[in-house]
């Protein structure tokens, strides 16, 4: 069955036109479709961050968790069933702020990306990887994320441009 995605307007609205996932037609300039990071930090400063699968882009790289949102589902949704999805946790949505959106255009998407940070104790132990999007998950403090970075493990801040600013808020808590 197809993955359907709404479309969106430069401000995040709806348009009312749908577009089907893996088409091969990429979508007109103006027009989007939802996408959303999810940022697990516990109490300790540690991230929960996922190592994505040989066959996907970005084979074999460390990453926060994230995902398209269908047609229908709010940016919320999106965050609590990727988490659950590729990872086999249910993150309490009163834990979950989204922090930022932004818009990312290359020549095969326009995503508007909402990056949520989550608040929550995580046993990694409970963690339960989705066939052909995750194959391992760890904690990781800032340091090591940034580690990660310069060694070309995790994917690196042209796809997380707040980076900085995240850190900086998890710094305070």
């Amino acid at each position: 069955m197809a993955e359907l995605w709404d479309i969106l307007d430069e401000n995040g609205n709806k348009t009312g036109k749908l577009y089907e996932r893996g088409c091969g037609i990429p979508l007109p300039k103006g027009e989007y479709h939802l996408v959303v990071h999810v940022w697990v930090v516990n109490s300790s400063g540690q991230f929960l961050v996922s190592k994505r699968t040989p066959n996907k882009s970005y084979p074999n790289m460390w990453e926060c968790t994230g995902g398209a949102a269908v047609s229908g589902h709010t940016s919320l949704q999106t965050a609590l069933k990727e988490v659950k999805e590729e990872l086999g946790i249910t993150l309490d949505p009163k834990s979950g702020e989204m922090l930022w959106e932004f818009k990312l255009e290359d020549d095969d998407s326009n995503n508007i990306y909402n990056a949520w940070l989550f608040k929550q104790n995580i046993d990694i132990g409970g963690v339960i990887f989705q066939e052909g999007e995750t194959c391992d998950a760890i904690l990781a403090d800032k340091h090591k994320i940034l580690q990660m970075i310069e060694s070309g493990e995790f994917i690196g801040r042209d796809y997380f441009p707040y980076l900085d600013e995240l850190f900086e808020r998890c710094d305070k808590l």
